[in-house]
Parts: structure tokens; sequence; C-alpha cells
């Protein structure tokens, strides 16, 4: 089994006080390997780099996850181990840094999850795999903005909402918005995407994210 692998993009600032980790997509099972060259992995990387144009000026820096597996695996929790790895190294290198999450379907469901993080201030869900299951406490008192397309036959879109709506119950700062006419992929209406995710950084780079 390959290792997670980081791709990071640094500011030139000397110090670092902002983090953003970026949490790619897969699926439900598998233990096939994640290779650099997969959609799932690779539709990130201009998130990321909008991500990284938008808030380098603040002192950001962008982490990009690759996982080990490509599946979430519920007797192993792939998914989330490996970005508690990923937080686990981001603690260390830049101990005192606000650190947000930005996650894409499965990639969502591991950034909400691992949410509890100290570190963690906030959290982008982009068309997140989201089951009534899961658990909401860990997004108490932190930010979250959660993004769906309304065609989406992948992920729910009104499981979002629940979720949605159980995290504010649970004490999140929550918002949620939904892209008219766009699916999964995030690719009809891209560019609204690409403006969510980047509002939500900057603001978060800023301080007064949600």
């Amino acid at each position: 089994m390959n290792d997670p692998e980081i791709r990071i993009r640094m500011s030139r600032s000397d110090t670092t006080d902002t983090v953003f980790l970026v949490l790619h997509g897969g699926r439900a099972t598998s233990s096939e390997p994640v290779r650099a060259t997969q959609l799932a992995f690779r539709r990130m990387l201009p998130l990321a780099g909008a991500v990284h144009r938008g808030t380098a000026h603040f002192g950001a820096a962008v982490w990009v996850l690759r996982n080990r597996v490509r599946g979430w695996n519920d007797d192993r929790l792939d998914a989330v181990r490996d970005a508690r790895w990923a937080l686990d190294i981001i603690g260390r290198a830049h101990p005192r840094a606000r650190v947000a999450l930005i996650g894409h379907s499965m990639g969502a469901r591991a950034a909400l999850r691992v949410a509890d993080a100290p570190a963690v201030r906030s959290v982008c869900a982009l068309a997140p795999w989201t089951l009534r299951t899961d658990p909401v406490a860990q997004l108490r008192d932190r930010g979250l903005l959660i993004v769906h397309g309304d065609r989406d036959r992948t992920t729910s879109p009104a499981a979002s909402q629940d979720f949605a709506r159980r995290a504010r119950a649970a004490g999140a700062r929550v918002e949620r918005i939904v892209i008219s006419g766009s699916g999964h992929a995030m690719l009809r209406h891209a560019r609204s995407w690409n403006e969510h995710v980047r509002r939500f950084a900057v603001e978060h780079a800023r301080g007064d994210a949600r």
C-alpha cells in the first residue's frame, strides 16, 4: 500500500499562520491506490491553485493530500486516517496556524469528520457525501460552508441539507449554497464553484471566516 502524499503551495511570507488542507473524493469501498493521474485527485488541483492565488498575500499555505487508497472503507476509515495524518504534520510544521479544510465528495465527508482537530476553524464541503448517521458534534464552534449542485446524482443534496440542519443545531456556523444546474463533478458552472471556494478561503485567511 502506498503512503499518503502532500503537495504544498507556500507563500513567500516568513510566517505561516493559515493552512488550507484540500481533500479529494473517492469511493465507498476500494483498496486501489490513488494515482496522481486519477480525476478525483486532479480535479482538486485547480481549486487548490485558486485558493493559493487568493490567499498567498495573507501568508497562507495550501496543502493537497493524495490518499493512500481510493476507498472510505467503513472497516478502516482510510480517508479519515489519512486526513488526520496530514493534520498531524501540519501541526508540527505550523503549530500556531489556523487550519481550514476543503473537501469534495468523500473528501468532504473526511473533512467533516476530522473537524474536531483543535487547529481546525472552518470546513468547506463541496458536494459532500453525508449520511444521517454521520456525527455533527465535532463541528461545534466551527464555520461550515456546504456547496451542492441541485443536479448531483452521486451524493444527495437533500442529505447535505439535513446535515447542515443538524450541524447548525449542534453549534456550527453554517452556510449552505445550492448551485442550480450543476452536478457532482463541479464542471458545469465551474466559475461559481471556484468563486465560493475562493471567498471561503479569503475570509478564513483574513481571520473573519464564518
